[in-house]
């Protein structure tokens, strides 16, 4: 049999030990907040029934979903004459009925359906599971990767959109990040400025120009405006809104005045004051806790599927994209059957993520630390008197290895050094006879020799 050379599939990755202990550092610290916050941790499986999935994403979504051939003779049950088809597309029913997850949001609705009688409502959870995506990859996309997702359904109360600020503030301060900014908007405003425009067709047309006011500046937002179909009194009624600038509080003032006339947009208004009143609220026993949150009426993500309150979060440290975001939906479960289930959530990006506090060095010293003391092993005789230490240094809860056979010391030390691990236990006929063992510090060099029992109180203080 030929040799085939090992390769991965396209657009995925293997995390090295060193990766995975830095990527369960940030799923670990998000977990425990989530918790804090009364969110239960559900798994749903990596395959689901192909036509849960399809029609959820749009026609451009459905394109990227990764479809599972049936096993066994799949093409056994396909009509002879859609063979001869060249449409592919006829023949994917009778050869696919599975595909592997997209996104957590569609399983997750699906999962809410399935357990109705079994859950309590207003139902509160999280997800850290992979996705998959039959996307062009690239730099910084895979066709794998993993989603971190937190959603409550079943309960409309802006009090989850205020602890959602809450939760990023705390994720993100827990990994170390100090400068990054909550943005928060409502796509009733964003309805209320299209309306009183009178152009609520070019609501997205609009918020894209809006974006674009650092980079290119009012003039160059005016002529794209007037491009996508905006006239000179439209512009005049949007520069006001353009131009929003102050506090939260004065923008909100400005607003008012600009969508006095839109009950959509003073609605949307009114919401966004009561999150910021339930985060006031909060933190009134905290004051040394100051989340930067920043009303910004450019933001607009995923218009089509929110129907509230918006949220994304930027890092202002490194040149990055969002690492978060989400919103408040209504009717996500609609797509099931089961009508009138509001519901809000937010994702945080994990490789985004990953990427920044690599870039920031903010991984701590603990996340490198593998196992922390190696064993030398020279011989039987030595072997046989570390193994008893081996499982002293374990009892105490300190990550230790033997070296699995007697070798050069030399090649011993230079496994040391790959792991990083931080000290070795030299164990000699010297040290058997005495009970003195040499414990090596591989960062200093330093040698000192002491009891077994010695090595374990100093190991577990440092």
């Amino acid at each position: 049999m030929s040799n085939i050379k090992p390769s991965l599939a396209k657009g995925t990755r293997d995390f090295s030990p060193q990766e995975m202990v830095k990527r369960n550092f940030i799923f670990d610290t998000v977990k425990t907040v989530f918790k804090k916050y009364g969110y239960a941790e559900i798994q749903t499986p990596s395959m689901e029934n192909l036509s849960t999935l399809t029609g959820k994403y749009g026609d451009e979504g459905d394109k990227l979903i990764f479809k599972i051939l049936n096993s066994g003779d799949y093409l056994a049950k396909v009509k002879p004459d859609l063979l001869t088809n060249a449409n592919s597309n006829a023949i994917l029913p009778s050869i696919s009925e599975k595909a592997l997850r997209y996104d957590l949001t569609v399983p997750f609705a699906r999962y809410v359906v399935m357990h109705q009688n079994d859950i309590s409502l207003p139902f509160k959870r999280f997800q850290v599971q992979p996705v998959w995506r039959a996307d062009r990859p690239q730099k910084g996309r895979y066709r794998e990767f993993y989603q971190c997702d937190v959603d409550v359904v079943g309960s409309d109360s802006l009090l989850n959109e205020a602890e959602f600020i809450l939760i990023y503030q705390e994720a993100l301060t827990g990994l170390g990040l100090k400068n990054f900014t909550i943005k928060i908007n409502n796509r009733k405003i964003l309805s209320g400025i299209a309306e009183v425009v009178g152009k609520p067709e070019l609501i997205i047309d609009m918020t894209v120009a809006i974006d674009k006011l650092d980079k290119i500046g009012l003039d160059g937002v005016v002529k794209e405006l007037l491009e996508r179909g905006f006239t000179d009194a439209d512009i005049e009624r949007l520069k006001p809104v353009i131009l929003l600038q102050g506090s939260n509080t004065e923008k909100l003032e400005s607003l008012k005045k600009v969508l006095s006339a839109s009950a959509a947009g003073l609605k949307g208004i009114e919401e966004i004051e009561t999150v910021f009143d339930y985060v006031n609220s909060m933190l009134k026993a905290e004051p040394a806790i100051k989340p930067d949150v920043e009303l910004d009426i450019t933001l607009a993500r995923g218009l089509n599927y929110y129907t509230g309150c918006i949220f994304e979060v930027k890092t202002n440290e490194v040149a990055m994209g969002s690492i978060g975001g989400g919103g408040r939906y209504d009717d996500l479960t609609g797509m099931f059957g089961l009508k009138g289930l509001t519901g809000v959530g937010v994702s945080f990006g994990a490789d985004r993520i990953y990427d920044v506090l690599q870039e920031l060095n903010l991984f701590p010293e603990s996340t490198v630390a593998g196992t922390k003391v190696l064993i030398s092993n020279f011989d039987k005789e030595a072997e046989e008197y570390a193994l008893p230490v081996l499982q002293q240094l374990r009892s105490a809860n300190i990550a230790a290895e033997l070296y699995p056979s007697s070798a050069k010391l030399k090649k011993q030390m230079s496994y040391a050094d790959d792991k990083h691990i931080p000290y070795v236990m030299l164990i000699g006929s010297d040290e058997m006879e005495s009970g003195m063992l040499t414990l090596k510090d591989m960062q200093s060099g330093q040698q000192q020799k002491l009891t077994a029992e010695s090595i374990v109180e100093l190991l577990k203080k440092d």
